[in-house]
């Protein structure tokens, strides 16, 4: 596994298994989050997986106003520190502009730049400057080796810390595809790559203005990230999917990633 960056308190470092950013797409409540992080620790001891948990304190790139944002910003925020001293894990959370990257970096291990926004150079920048882990996403409009420039930001800020992120491409006016060949093709920059597994699942921008997905296929996706070499995993799970608050047409049921997990790091193992 290429764990080249320093993200502190991870687990099972010494592995050789993928590792796996998961959690719920948007923080909703402390029990929701805590209840999350408690199932999938157990689940990362149990397959000896380093693990991260994601979880949003605000979602920016909404459809619709009336969408929901989040619990309101310093609540979310607590709640994911909490996350993090309770179950001594690292923590990783959206940031969309150059201030939130100061304001977040305060309470997380990561900063996750949005697929949207990886071009942006203030907001690539005030993330290198926190002296924190970034994970960029790659935008659905960009090829693969595009990403070394967005990398190259970070690097030239004097932050080597980075990992990147495929989240598919663009399909027409409202689906996703995912190419592996861009898997290997990020990896030539010498940083870990991560297959967005649930988000490129997506089907964005639907009449209803919100988005859909397809998540019968999120195994299929991840098998085939990690037969192709993938770093790690990123995979946004909730215990109802249909009650979940953002993207709950792409998550993965909580119940349904321990036999995930079984099968994911068997592969990992045969290779």
């Amino acid at each position: 596994m290429m764990m080249k960056v320093d993200i502190p308190n991870i687990k099972h470092r010494e592995s050789n298994n993928f590792f796996l950013l998961a959690g719920p797409c948007v923080i909703e409540g402390e029990k929701m989050a805590m209840d999350i992080a408690e199932h999938v620790v157990s689940l990362s001891d149990k397959y000896n997986i380093p693990y991260v948990f994601k979880g949003s304190y605000r979602k920016a790139n909404r459809s619709r106003l009336d969408s929901f944002m989040g619990i309101g910003d310093v609540d979310a925020l607590q709640i994911l520190k909490k996350v993090s001293t309770t179950f001594d894990i690292p923590v990783v959370t959206d940031i969309h502009t150059a201030e939130e990257a100061f304001i977040a970096a305060e309470y997380v291990d990561v900063l996750q730049i949005p697929a949207f926004l990886c071009r942006q150079t203030d907001l690539l920048l005030a993330a290198a400057k926190t002296g924190k882990v970034v994970n960029i996403k790659k935008g659905q409009f960009l090829a693969p080796a595009s990403m070394q420039f967005a990398a190259q930001k970070i690097a030239d800020a004097g932050n080597k810390n980075v990992m990147l992120t495929e989240r598919g491409t663009t399909f027409g006016y409202g689906d996703l595809v995912v190419d592996y060949r861009g898997i290997p093709e990020m990896q030539k920059t010498g940083y870990p790559v991560v297959m967005d597994v649930t988000h490129s699942l997506q089907q964005p921008n639907t009449t209803s203005g919100v988005t859909g997905g397809k998540p019968e296929l999120i195994e299929t996706i991840a098998k085939a990230a990690i037969a192709v070499g993938a770093d790690g995993l990123f995979i946004e799970t909730h215990k109802d999917p249909s009650v979940a608050k953002s993207d709950g047409a792409n998550m993965l049921r909580l119940d349904l990633l321990d036999g995930l997990l079984e099968k994911l790091t068997a592969i990992r193992s045969a290779l």
